[in-house]
């Protein structure tokens, strides 16, 4: 089934793209694209975007794109004074030069800063957006690369300080180092200066692992939190392997002694500093499915007692789940989802015996997060940044400052986002439809502020997969489509991990039909309610929701007017020939064992497509990168060429760079949205002949 697709440098798939591409350029490059990728671009590029920063030493940093910079540039501002994006920023690292200098489309990928000299970062950036990247040492004071410093090659790779010479660094770069899946397996203390290949194992996990990382906590973190006792020698180490996308092990090592294992279920999420483990578990195994333990570390620094007795914080009941949590040197910060409404709770870990408490959110939240103001836990204190947002408002960042135990503790605003859109008259509503098995499946439905029922353009989102939550989010992108009278929704499917691992685990393997099952309810309850017909609704998803957008097209064809399929994954009987595939085959199964294959051959969208004569399929546009080496770009190709070839009319494009995200420069990410738009505008959005 056109196999020589999977060759990128055969004449053939060359040929393939480039007529591909034509043809879509020339169906969907109208001058209303040309409009959306115009405002696209404005939107990424403006003034007076929200500054997300964090601090580093004396210094506030931020990395954005603006008109001079479409690629980025890394800036910093004196730590009195405020983030706003019109204080005097400095550059202090030029992406788009950088770039110019190398002959390379390096894409950002941030700063992991030396906790024993915050002057003192590892640059890391990524190959046109893929999943290979390099680590290099950079000197914020000189703004210049360090001669003979930490420089490691293009490849998978995390990389950590150890102390100011050393580093661990784990990177596949040979089969050696890296897991069957191919990324990191092994981990190495790495000199400046020192070729990581030389440098000395410290930790290994399987082959048959997905990847191995190491965390390290110095004296630093300790001292401030539990008074100036320790040796400035005292370090620990977490070294981890991940077994499975979701579950993993763990071993602790103080001062390079012997390792200790980590006493936590290998099904749980799973959170460290100096002195505590935070995890959520996933099964019942030793607390209910869904709860938060707080237990104290094997070893620790600042302390030879045996750990404590672990502690539950929360436990879920009906729709309460913990959604997110974090340890910070003496506070424990967790959020529950409140029948999908945040509520954030606080933990005073010096407190003995203390009891969570929740802190009051501003009103109209629908998403939280929040990450430490410093950029490493060892080079300041507690402080919090916190972001609330919606689909319908923009996001406030304040801070929570946690280390004066004399002030209240209260949500401090920094700065809000500027207003992408007029949202005035627009709704954003929680509802739900019942699946096929009775499971009530919820999704949010964002209105425009005037619509005709009945023939409301809708793009249904979806994703359904590896337990990841979908949460509403502000963009200048869902608000154009909104100011064009068309609606959005999110879908929260089985699979994601939006009601806890139960919620993952049942839409896994051989209950995957149940993912897709939740998503076309939604479709049929948006009509059942009145919103909407099928001829106006587009479903869209990318990666495991390009498979679920695969699955819309091929099962359930009469639900949609439009498919909007991105870096999709489509061929469930040979995903995992490629690498990056084999990590995937816990959640969808072993295509080599006969009872896995047999249920992923009932769903896979290559092998399911049927010829013209038999079946009439919705418009789709099916969207892929070259440089993606998560999900290779055969899978779209493919699914393409398979359409073609039994007399349907798919458009198909492959983009040049960008990699599994989409990510370039703003003129190429905008273009890239845009054609999508373009699609849905010339489908959903036109009248249909029998209105």
């Amino acid at each position: 089934m056109h196999l020589y697709l999977e060759t990128d440098d055969d004449a053939r798939t060359v040929d393939f793209v480039a007529r591909e591409n034509v043809l879509s350029d020339t169906a969907l490059k109208t001058d209303a694209f040309d409009a959306d990728a115009a405002a696209f671009k404005a939107m990424m590029e403006r003034d007076d975007r929200l500054i997300h920063f964090s601090r580093r030493g004396d210094w506030l940093n931020t990395f954005r794109k603006t008109a001079g910079n479409p690629m980025g540039v890394w800036q910093r501002l004196p730590a009195t004074q405020a983030p706003v994006p019109e204080a005097a920023w400095e550059t202090v690292f030029d992406l788009d030069a950088y770039n110019a200098a190398e002959g390379r489309t390096w894409i950002w990928r941030g700063a992991v800063t030396c906790p024993w000299d915050p002057s003192r970062v590892l640059l890391s950036l990524s190959d046109g957006g893929s999943d290979l990247r390099i680590f290099r040492e950079f000197d914020c004071e000189s703004l210049a690369f360090v001669e003979g410093g930490f420089s490691t090659p293009l490849a998978r790779s995390h990389a950590t300080w150890e102390s100011l010479d050393h580093i661990l660094y784990f990177g596949s770069i040979d089969r050696e180092s890296a897991t069957q899946s191919s990324w990191p397996r092994v981990g190495r203390r790495v000199a400046r200066g020192q070729d990581v290949a030389e440098a000395a194992t410290v930790f290994a996990a399987e082959d048959s692992d997905v990847t191995g990382y190491g965390t390290v906590y110095g004296p630093e973190m300790a001292r401030l939190s539990q008074g100036d006792h320790l040796s400035g020698n005292e370090r620990l180490s977490i070294f981890t392997a991940v077994h499975t996308i979701g579950t993993a092990s763990h071993v602790v090592s103080k001062n390079g002694g012997t390792p200790v294992p980590l006493d936590i279920p290998r099904e749980s999420d799973a959170g460290t500093n100096h002195r505590f483990c935070l995890w959520r578990a996933k099964t019942d195994e030793r607390v209910p499915s869904g709860s938060l333990v707080l237990q104290e570390l094997p070893v620790r620094l600042g302390s030879d007692q045996p750990p404590a007795p672990a502690r539950v914080l929360f436990t879920p009941t009906g729709r309460r789940f913990c959604t997110d949590f974090m340890l910070l040197r003496d506070w424990c910060v967790f959020t529950i989802a409140d029948t999908m409404t945040p509520r954030l709770f606080l933990l005073d870990l010096r407190v003995e015996d203390a009891e969570p408490f929740e802190l009051t959110l501003p009103d109209g939240v629908e998403t939280l997060s929040y990450h430490p103001l410093y950029s490493d836990l060892h080079l300041g204190d507690d402080t919090l940044i916190v972001s609330g947002q919606g689909f319908l408002q923009p996001p406030t960042l304040y801070r929570l400052d946690l280390s004066d135990r004399a002030k209240p503790l209260a949500l401090q605003p920094v700065a809000a986002s500027p207003a992408y859109f007029d949202a005035s008259g627009m709704s954003s509503l929680l509802l739900e439809a019942t699946s096929e098995d009775g499971t009530a499946v919820p999704y949010r439905l964002v209105l425009p502020a005037t619509f005709d029922m009945g023939t409301l353009p809708v793009l249904l989102y979806g994703y359904g997969g590896f337990e990841v939550p979908l949460q509403p989010y502000y963009s200048g992108v869902t608000g154009r489509w909104l100011e064009q009278g068309g609606a959005y929704v999110q879908a929260y499917i089985r699979g994601g991990g939006e009601f806890g691992a139960a919620w993952h685990k049942a839409a896994k393997r051989e209950g995957r039909h149940r993912a897709f099952a939740d998503f076309a309810a939604i479709a049929r309850d948006l009509v059942a309610r009145g919103y909407t017909k099928p001829q106006h609704i587009a479903c869209n998803g990318g990666s495991n929701g390009g498979l679920l957008t695969g699955v819309m097209l091929t099962r359930y064809p009469d639900l949609f007017g439009a498919v909007w399929c991105q870096v999709p994954v489509l061929d469930m009987l040979r995903f995992h020939t490629f690498p990056a595939g084999r990590a995937w085959m816990d959640e969808y199964g072993d295509p080599d064992n006969a009872q896995d294959r047999e249920t992923m051959l009932a769903y896979s969208p290559l092998q399911a497509v049927r010829p013209a004569t038999e079946v009439t399929y919705p418009p789709i546009y099916i969207e892929s990168s070259s440089n993606d080496d998560r999900v290779h770009p055969s899978h779209a190709r493919r699914f393409a060429a398979q359409l073609r070839e039994l007399g349907h009319d798919p458009l198909f494009h492959e983009f040049t760079s960008g990699g599994h995200g989409g990510e370039g420069d703003t003129a190429a990410s905008a273009a890239r949205i845009a054609t999508g738009y373009s699609f849905l505008r010339q489908t959903i959005m036109k009248p249909a002949a029998t209105e």
